[in-house]
């Protein structure tokens, strides 16, 4: 945790040289050689500024500043002295001046931003204004959340508004308390309260915490980092409302996002893209403010602040300016900060401009290179990699610990001295944090630690807690490892020979083929399922993908998947997928789901920020995805035998030239799943039309409102002699029994149709009985038929009946959800104790009869000799009713392997009959029996970032 405590003391010590620090020490042992209790001679020559401080006001709490005054007097240490004065009087200050002090020095000299306040304030009006607004005079409790990509600026942006406000400038009638949470710092706190939280912000002279929280209205906390916290937060139970009661650090902060502890208090909140899905649902009416990109404008301006020199920083710009990517790259703050901190090291070595910067492994490895060359240049590259080696240890120990924020001792224990740390700071890789160290910004500790990976040697020694290549992309791409995500897309960017090229001068040997195929090694295994792993997210492996840019590489990859379900929520991810997926020569099943805010034509406020909308409709795969050109590419993989759109709406144009691609010689599709797709009845003939030039024998329509008129137009091509589809799943899609007449000559005209799913649509008996008839007919081959919840009674169980007792084809019958009753049930098992009855599979889950039928189900079970599937599912039947048909499954004539019950639903006793039984004939007994098999073949998907 963070503390401001010892905070000021540390700020003042790191002004002084080295040589100086080392003369300070030798006066103080000196001085504090006459006080009581005083502190070990070694202590104090081994302790950095750090520690010093800290050493300090454990042992003379009260007494430091005045210590600290005696000696500074020297007029060699006159600046040390001036500042000592001015840090003891801040610290007797009330808690609003201290934080003026502190984030106006932060703002000075931790942030990357390098343009005056004023100025930053123009750049941001938009959002500044809406922060103001927000949280307006009425003293309600408001929840805001700052949204925006990694590196854009949303930190800064709330330290700006923490500055304004100590400052005065900001919410000065609504606020009185506003409290700044860096989560990182708390990864390593397993317990703590919210008022241990507000007191490590609080000097030993501040107002009182019960003062503080007389007045929750009052109190404004700001939270940041929550793309780094390890814990879950999405916790319901077990909340805590009391503010000074201890429990585990994720109850305090899952409690007060939830408003549970502190209600009437408001919170500002910054979310990065990991932590969005995770905290938002937790949020009660949260207000949003979205940072973007700068304008050109503005990168100007930043360039000619950044260099100190007009000339100098319009030189820089009008170098970004020629190379419009780079410049549009520097409308990202952290992100143009490397590109000028780079550009101007090459500007004090008289280099040409010129910085690699694509993908973002380059950039960083540019950045990192040209910092390390203005304080390494010329000494030997083994000795370069020892030092680097040191920060790479550190940067992924901490990761794989969700460290992000280090104690002095954890740099120590990675073997970086204190004069390698100044270093680092100078070079702009380590920055400090009250009395931490933390990475310039966390996306560089990521890089770091991908880059260990790359300089670790065989004969380094092993480090517990560092896990191997192999352990860190199964932690990512296998277990959902979302925090770490870009330590992969950093390791797939670093194991090229590009990124090798720049390394190796000055680093030495980058073995980036033995890299490359460690990941090769780990994706097999993924792909294969092996050890129960499977490839989680291909989004976030098509992200790794694009960030190494090597052609042979992505298709090794890619290559080594036949299966991929991929979810696009914007046109940027479709754009990623679709070049990974193009390179895919040996995929033969694609799940693809498009979100419908991804190509609306309108723009609705829950979608996002309106400027992202207005990019995406520019995007060129908007116009690709309407005119066909995506279906053109992926339909025409060479081994792509499936594509499922489930929950992708297509218009009646997109549907067009889906097909069109359909009927092409070079697609091999056999089985499209167009599921929910909002297709109209006019797309509907549309894809009927195709099916008699194209490879498609299984097709899905499953919940698209094709009505009466699209159900005729695709019986109409059934019946034409080109057409091979043999499946064809229609449930939920709004016909009545009128489309069954047209079933009824589908059905005597088609050869190959052999599943037909009509479940959930308002059929009736009238329906039933005219298909019926055509089951009758020796003409249909039909030997599936789902009927279930299509409103069937008892009447239609006569007709039914009639074709079980005779039709020799038809082996699967579904009649799920329907109102059967004991009637319908008995004359059913009439029927299937006919001789000449085939059927191996019956459904009559919740058709409301009662026990009374257990005596007709047992008598037909022992006599149908083909019956082996029957589901009862969510039927509730006495115990008596059981047990006949358990002594029916008992029975050497019955041939029954699967039974569908819910065993949980019955009571002790029953259950242990359905045990034995299942032991006794090696007989299954489940819930859901079938709903895998309904789910794979309608293309339903429930979770769309399901395991591939």
């Amino acid at each position: 945790m963070e503390e401001t405590h010892g905070y000021n003391l540390t700020l003042c010590l790191l002004k002084l040289s080295d040589e100086d620090f080392m003369e300070f020490k030798d006066s103080l042992r000196k001085v504090l050689g006459f006080k009581p209790k005083p502190i070990p001679r070694t202590k104090i020559a081994t302790a950095s500024r750090r520690g010093l401080a800290m050493l300090l006001n454990k042992h003379y709490p009260g007494q430091v500043w005045d210590i600290v005054l005696s000696l500074s007097q020297r007029a060699k240490w006159k600046k040390l002295f001036d500042r000592a004065e001015r840090l003891k009087r801040d610290e007797r200050r009330p808690y609003k001046e201290t934080m003026e002090i502190i984030f106006k020095y932060i703002w000075d000299f931790e942030n990357y931003i390098h343009v005056p306040s004023h100025e930053y304030n123009i750049i941001t009006e938009m959002q500044h204004r809406t922060l103001k607004d927000i949280f307006d005079l009425q003293l309600e409790s408001v929840t805001a959340v700052i949204l925006g990509n990694k590196g854009e600026g949303k930190t800064t942006f709330l330290r700006k508004a923490m500055l304004d406000w100590a400052a005065g400038d900001l919410w000065q009638n609504r606020f009185h308390y506003v409290f700044f949470f860096s989560l990182m710092s708390l990864n390593n706190i397993t317990e703590l309260s919210l008022a241990q939280l507000i007191l490590s912000k609080l000097s030993e002279s501040s107002e009182t915490l019960e003062d503080i929280v007389s007045d929750p209205r009052r109190i404004l906390f700001i939270l940041e980092g929550f793309d780094y916290l390890k814990f879950d937060l999405g916790l319901q139970t077990n909340l805590c409302n009391d503010w000074r009661k201890k429990a585990p650090t994720q109850i305090v902060l899952s409690s007060l996002l939830q408003k549970v502890m502190l209600q009437e208090s408001s919170l500002l909140l910054e979310l990065g893209n990991l932590s969005v899905p995770k905290i938002y649902p937790l949020l009660q009416k949260p207000r949003e403010i979205t940072i973007g990109g700068y304008t050109e404008a503005s990168v100007k301006y930043y360039c000619c602040s950044f260099m100190h020199s007009f000339k100098k920083g319009s030189e820089i710009f009008n170098y970004l300016q020629a190379i419009q990517l780079l410049l549009t790259l520097c409308k990202n703050p952290y992100k143009r900060w490397m590109v000028c901190r780079t550009l101007k090291c090459q500007f004090k070595r008289g280099e040409k401009l010129n910085i690699a910067f694509k993908p973002d492994s380059v950039l960083y490895t540019s950045f990192m290179v040209s910092s390390f060359r203005a304080k390494y240049a010329g000494y030997p590259s083994r000795q370069n990699r020892n030092k680097l080696m040191t920060l790479c240890t550190l940067a992924v120990e901490g990761m794989w610990k969700s460290v992000f924020v280090f104690k002095y001792e954890d740099l120590l224990r990675n073997g970086i001295s204190e004069s390698e740390q100044i270093l680092w700071m100078k070079m702009y890789f380590l920055n400090t944090r009250g009395d931490c160290f933390v990475f310039y910004h966390p996306a560089l500790q990521l890089y770091f630690a991908a880059l260990f990976y790359f300089l670790r040697q065989d004969k380094d020694k092993h480090h517990p807690i560092i896990g191997s290549l192999p352990q860190l992309l199964r932690e990512i791409y296998a277990h959902g490892q979302n925090q770490w995500l870009l330590t992969g897309k950093f390791v797939f960017g670093i194991a090229t020979e590009k990124i090798a090229a720049i390394l190796e001068p000055h680093f030495g040997f980058i073995p980036c083929e033995k890299m490359r195929q460690e990941i090769f090694k780990c994706f097999r295994s993924l792909s294969q399922g092996e050890c129960g792993e499977k490839l989680i997210s291909p989004q976030s492996l098509f992200d790794s993908l694009v960030e190494n840019q090597e052609e042979q590489f992505i298709t090794q990859v890619m290559d080594m998947f036949e299966e991929m379900t991929v979810d696009i929520s914007s046109a940027d991810v479709l754009s990623v997928a679709t070049t990974c997926l193009l390179k895919s020569q040996s995929l033969k099943k694609l799940h693809l789901h498009i979100q419908q805010r991804v190509f609306s034509e309108i723009y609705n406020p829950e979608d996002g920020d309106l400027e992202v909308f207005k990019h995406e409709k520019k995007c060129s795969y908007l116009t690709n995805f309407g005119c066909g050109l995506l279906f053109h590419t992926l339909l025409q993989l060479p081994h792509l035998k499936s594509l499922n759109l489930y929950g992708t709406n297509l218009s009646n144009d997109v549907v067009e030239n889906m097909c069109c691609v359909l009927k092409s010689p070079s697609c091999r599709v056999e089985e499209l799943l167009l599921g929910k797709c909002d297709i109209s009845s006019e797309a509907c003939g549309v894809i009927a039309t195709s099916l008699t030039k194209c490879k498609v024998k299984h097709l899905s329509l499953v919940e698209n409102p094709l009505k009466n008129k699209g159900v005729m137009l695709v019986c109409e091509i059934l019946k034409h002699p080109s057409c091979v589809l043999e499946t064809l799943m229609l449930s939920y899609c709004c016909f009545t029994f009128i489309a069954c007449g047209h079933l009824y000559e589908a059905l005597l005209h088609n050869k190959y149709l052999s599943l037909l799913d009509l479940s959930s649509n308002f059929l009736e008996d009238t329906g039933v009985n005219i298909l019926c008839e055509a089951l009758k007919d020796p003409r249909c081959n039909l030997r599936e038929l789902w009927l279930s919840g299509c409103y069937l009674t008892s009447d239609c169980c006569k007709a039914i009946s009639a074709v079980l007792s005779c039709n020799q084809n038809l082996k699967t019958l579904k009649l799920g959800s329907n109102n059967i009753q004991d009637t319908g049930i008995k004359q059913l098992c009439e029927a299937l104790r006919n001789p000449g009855c085939k059927l191996q599979c019956l459904g009559l889950d919740m058709c409301e009869f009662t026990t009374d039928s257990c005596a007709d189900l047992a008598l037909a079970l022992t006599t149908c000799k083909t019956l082996t599937v029957l589901s009862l599912d969510w039927m509730t039947l006495g115990h008596n009713g059981l047990e006949l048909l358990c002594e029916a499954l008992n029975h050497r004539a019955c041939n029954l392997k699967v039974l569908g019950l819910d065993k949980s639903a019955f009571c002790e006793e029953s259950q242990i009959l359905l045990q034995d039984v299942e032991k006794k004939n090696n007989l299954i007994i489940l819930h859901y029996p079938w709903i895998k098999e309904e789910n794979k073949k309608r293309g339903v998907r429930l979770v769309w970032n399901s395991k591939n």
